[in-house]
């Protein structure tokens, strides 16, 4: 399956470059590489809405030094792209995330290796940095996980190098599901279980902390499918919007019983603790 890159030239008095990415998160596109003039932002073919991208590229073209370019990135040129861009990220001095080529940090608690391809989940995002944060925080040693819109399986890793006990990784792209496997393979972990799917594969299923990185909507509309898989005491970790949607999460939280606990951010986005 191809990917579409667009390459965007941002203006530097902008201040919309992080709206723009969210909002190109919510039509599909799931990889984003910041550049020294803007950013790349990735869509899988059979997920690329062309009106939509097109709507939103009319609409932030104030923001932009020059079009945006289109191009398309054919599989055996994936790794090359991100090779070009990909760099070790260190959190909190206790966790690594680093692809192969990279040499293994020292005196790293918790060193993750991630084959740098088209899957969300590099830790370069806010978002996936957040929660990684949140993670560390965390004693989960023994418990179920659930990381729910896995990417690349970095946080599913993580909570398995952290002493979780049982982890479901799930993701709707298949590209994403055969990725997880992979870095779960390179990082030694056995107690991950990779499925294909959305939260409707979540019935009957109870995990003592869920994580979901994903984007507002998805959150939204999904949240309710979350709770009754809440075991009692429970965590729920949310990320993927801006600091100003989070009274709107709050509130679909609270609707399910869900209480709000605290959350941190960074650059306005937001990672959030329910229980």
């Amino acid at each position: 399956m191809n990917y579409i890159e667009f390459t965007y030239y941002i203006s530097p008095k902008s201040f919309e470059k992080d709206i723009l990415i969210a909002r190109l998160a919510e039509i599909g596109f799931d990889s984003f590489v910041d550049t020294e003039t803007g950013f790349q932002a990735y869509v899988s073919e059979k997920q690329y809405d062309e009106n939509k991208t097109e709507d939103l590229n009319v609409e932030f073209s104030d923001n932009f030094k020059s079009e945006p370019v289109k191009n398309i990135i054919e599989d055996q040129n994936w790794n090359a792209e991100w090779e070009k861009n990909f760099e070790a990220v260190i959190i909190k001095e206790k966790c690594s995330v680093r692809a192969p080529f990279h040499k293994k940090p020292k005196n790293i608690e918790f060193d993750i290796i991630i084959e740098p391809k088209m899957s969300f989940g590099t830790a370069h995002h806010e978002t996936t940095s957040l929660m990684i944060e949140l993670l560390l925080g965390m004693n989960i040693k023994g418990l179920d996980v659930l990381d729910m819109g896995c990417g690349t399986g970095v946080l599913a890793i993580l909570a398995s190098k952290m002493g979780a006990k049982n982890i479901v990784a799930i993701d709707n792209d298949e590209w994403a599901f055969n990725n997880t496997i992979e870095n779960i393979e390179k990082n030694n972990v056995s107690n991950i279980d990779v499925l294909l799917g959305d939260a409707a594969l979540l019935e009957d299923k109870k995990f003592d902390v869920i994580i979901a990185n994903i984007n507002r909507n998805i959150l939204l509309a999904d949240i309710k499918n979350y709770a009754p898989c809440l075991k009692e005491n429970g965590y729920l970790l949310m990320s993927g919007f801006f600091e100003k949607d989070l009274e709107l999460i709050k509130k679909a939280a609270e609707k399910v019983n869900i209480k709000f606990s605290n959350f941190i951010s960074k650059n306005n986005w937001v990672a959030v603790v329910f229980s």
